[in-house]
């Protein structure tokens, strides 16, 4: 029979426990480090519907500790749908306190005997105060607010090892599932039981009420279990594990209190140990919400069929009394985030810092935005990677009414690294179309764009990594003067230095050309790049297609693994972009669009973003929506959050969306392989000429050519331009 292996247990601090511990340490504790009394909340494994696939997803629960763990104030504090458990609680004054292995040893010792004294005292109570005491030690630096701790789960070793029962025709491990294994629960007189750790269950036996004697405390085994079939006693415990194959760690040591410290059947009778038993490992979201998941029941027995002697450490610890006592072999130290046996580290600086303007409100409010998000995982969708969203760092090239609506969005998926660059201040008009800017903002000459959308944000988000940098993006068309040759270059090493440090580029601009350099440098850094521009009803927003990433790559119109490459802004022009603001009149100059299409295109642009990085294959994902035998890939092979398009031309005047697909192309003057390698070639020379001199890109791209050749194509064509009148 195979083994009885058990997944370990996991642990869940919450930021209240850790300003809980801060207030004790200052106000109370003091240098007091003792041992003192602590109380947790055990979370079942739970089940959450994938509303993508319609598959049953199982999560893992935890210990959780909170603001109301310590004994102070704990008391009668219960939470929804958790088991408490008790624990030992002691927070060291130094770090070298801390790190001691035979401090943490010697707390780990003192642990297990009280749970071996609880498990021998003849006359303890019906109901076990744990079955599974922890243990928690801490070292607080509350100069930085930075928290090292490690959780202990000790868990008491049975040797010979307990024993899965597999029946023929259960395949290998024996654990099944069972739904509807909580049809009785409602039913039930003794509810106090159902929140214990463990406890025993036995179906009504003829002629007794439905509920007569179903459940007891562990510790009544022989007297609830007197008359029933041995293969019929039934141990039930709340299971936090989300394994198919494996119970959670908490059943170990009530195995073990069965095996070795059950009092026997009367006074008189000779001690007697359990050995063989069925159990259920009960789980939240059983059979609920059309899941086929639900409660694990397998039996288990020890070898040998008799009573298996306690297995015993080498080393002894001293009693109450003086004398030497040997207490049995336990683990439980639980692992770090790497899987090795270490401390872990809570870093709270940023939220619970005194010297912070706002503290509470900055803490707060990341708390509540960070909230809505998880609840989004929780509940709706599980696979959802929030941590790779928040982490991604975004350039926005443009601070005007798209930067402000795309900024605004970006906070709201919990994105908390944002660079603006814009060149512009703040004018009268802006306040009312740019939800970062303020009529204030606007007085004295206007304050810059880019610094006052940064400051904004930091207002509406403490915590938010956001700079604002005011440059003017060098473009074609518009010539650089040997008097400004030097500043151009800085810039232009400033802005490629921006996107190297970036992961994601928005285009936000209000001319074409503005869009030509970023793309170019894009293209070339491999970064991804969401573009999005206004008309007067109508809208673009688009994600190029992946670099340029191979040296020597003229003709390059594919990306990794030989894929197609998908185009950029530029890829459909057959024309380099050109001065297109010289000489024109305000009417023109201005984009003119109907107040919503701003927050529509830049909502789709931070969308399609979020969605392209929750995507299997990145900056590679094909494009999706335009053609019908994409529409549903596989769901290894697609984003959590739905389709991932290359382009969306919206049109309010029709209330339409269209998704469109187009390839790169191998003669764009934006994106190519031949307009890359030419920039790593001749660096900045290569835009200097750009910049100055009109025909350059299209020589360098071969679109001089092609319009040769179609003029070429049309002189040789044969006109007839005689008339036929009157041939009818």
């Amino acid at each position: 029979m195979p083994i009885l292996q058990f997944t370990p247990l996991s642990s869940f601090p919450s930021p209240s426990f850790w300003q809980q511990l801060t207030s004790l340490k200052l106000d109370t504790l003091k240098l007091d480090d003792s041992v003192r009394d602590i109380q947790g909340w055990l979370e079942e494994g739970r089940s959450v519907l994938d509303r993508e696939s319609g598959e049953e997803v199982w999560i893992s629960g935890h210990l959780m500790v909170e603001g109301q763990s310590f004994a102070e104030l704990a008391g009668d504090t219960a939470q929804s749908n958790t088991i408490p458990l008790h624990g030992k609680f002691r927070n060291f004054n130094t770090i070298e306190e801390f790190r001691s292995p035979e401090l943490k040893k010697q707390l780990f010792s003192e642990t297990v005997q009280d749970l071996i004294n609880t498990f021998s005292a003849p006359n303890h109570s019906s109901q076990i105060p744990t079955f599974n005491p922890f243990l928690l030690v801490c070292f607080a630096d509350l100069k930085k607010y930075v928290y090292h701790y490690w959780f202990a789960f000790p868990a008491l070793v049975q040797k010979p090892a307990w024993e899965i029962v597999v029946p023929d025709e259960d395949g290998e491990t024996g654990i099944t599932a069972q739904s509807g294994m909580r049809e009785w629960e409602g039913d039930l007189k003794q509810e106090a039981q159902i929140t214990a750790e463990a406890f025993l269950y036995r179906p009504a036996t003829t002629g007794e009420p439905a509920d007569t004697g179903s459940v007891a405390p562990v510790t009544e085994w022989w007297s609830f279990f007197k008359g029933v079939p041995e293969e019929e006693r039934t141990l039930v415990f709340h299971d936090p594990t989300s394994s198919a194959t494996l119970p959670g760690w908490t059943l170990r040591n009530v195995l073990y209190y069965l095996a070795h410290h059950l009092p026997p059947p009367t006074s008189e009778s000779p001690s007697k140990t359990v050995t063989s038993l069925k159990v259920i490992a009960l789980r939240a979201g059983s059979s609920k919400g059309g899941g086929t998941g639900g409660s694990k029941v397998f039996n288990v027995k020890l070898p040998s069929g008799g009573e298996a002697p306690a297995s015993v450490n080498v080393e002894s610890t001293v009693g109450k009394k003086g004398e030497e006592r040997a207490i049995p072999a336990a683990v439980g130290w639980e692992r770090n985030s790497q899987g090795k046996l270490a401390s872990r580290v809570a870093d709270l600086g940023s939220t619970m810092d005194p010297k912070h303007k706002d503290p509470e409100f900055g803490r707060l409010a990341d708390q509540a935005v960070d909230l809505n998000l998880k609840l989004m995982r929780w509940r709706i969708i599980p696979s959802l990677n929030l941590e790779k969203i928040a982490g991604t760092r975004c350039l926005l090239l443009g601070a005007g009414t798209l930067g402000c609506y795309v900024a605004r969005g970006l906070l709201g998926w919990g994105v908390r690294n944002i660079t603006f660059v814009d060149s512009a201040k703040v004018s009268f008009s802006n306040p009312a179309r740019q939800p970062l800017f303020e009529f204030e903002d606007s007085l004295a000459g206007g304050k810059p764009k880019a610094a006052t959308a940064a400051e904004a944000l930091k207002r509406i988000c403490p915590n938010v990594n956001a700079s604002g940098i005011a440059m003017s993006i060098p473009m074609p068309g518009h010539p650089v003067s040997s008097a400004v040759e030097a500043s151009t270059r800085n810039t232009v090493a400033q802005l490629e230095s921006l996107i190297k440090a970036h992961d994601v580029v928005f285009l936000l601009m209000d001319s074409r050309e503005s869009r030509w350099l970023p793309t170019l440098l894009a293209a070339m850094e491999n970064k991804i790049v969401i573009n999005a521009a206004l008309g007067f009803d109508s809208w673009l927003v688009m994600r190029h297609g992946a670099g340029i990433t191979d040296v020597n790559s003229a003709a390059q119109t594919t990306g990794e693994g030989g894929k197609k490459r998908l185009g950029c802004y530029f890829c459909n022009d057959i024309v380099a972009p050109t001065d297109s603001l010289t000489d024109r009149t305000l009417d023109q100059m201005c984009t003119v669009t109907r107040p919503g299409i701003a927050p529509i295109a830049a909502a789709s642009a931070v969308e399609l973003m979020v969605s392209l990085i929750q995507h299997p294959e990145g900056i590679n994902a094909p494009a999706e929506g335009a053609n019908t035998a994409k529409d549903t890939p596989e769901p290894e092979r697609r984003s959590p959050l739905g389709l991932v398009p290359h382009q969306l031309r919206g049109f309010l005047g029709q209330w339409k969306t269209m998704l469109i697909e187009g390839a790169a192309y191998d003669r764009c003057t934006g994106c190519s392989g031949k307009i890359v390698d030419a920039y790593r070639e001749l660096g900045f020379d290569m835009l200097l000429r750009a910049f100055n001199e009109p025909d350059y890109l299209q020589s360098i791209t071969g679109l001089d050519e092609l319009y040769e050749e179609g003029e070429a194509a049309l002189e040789a064509i044969d006109w007839d331009d005689g008339s036929d009148e009157g041939s009818l």
